[in-house]
């Protein structure tokens, strides 16, 4: 057998052998059963503290970072 022929066998072997592997895995995955979102009574509240829009703009920056050229 020449080298090529050496090499594509043994790249289709890893190739069948990586498939086999995933697709053991994602069995596995949907084994263990239907996925449910997050309780909605145990999630943190979300608040604002601030938008950027009522922020000041600062006044001692040099006049290249403050946005005015």
């Amino acid at each position: 057998m020449n080298r090529q022929k050496i090499v594509a066998i043994a790249t289709g072997a890893i190739s069948l052998l990586l498939a086999i592997v995933y697709l053991m895995f994602v069995q596995l995955l949907d084994f263990r059963g239907e996925m449910l979102p997050a309780p909605q009574s145990l999630l943190p509240p979300s608040i604002q503290i601030a938008s950027l829009d009522s922020l000041p703009m600062p006044t001692n920056l040099p006049r290249d970072m403050a946005g005015r050229s």
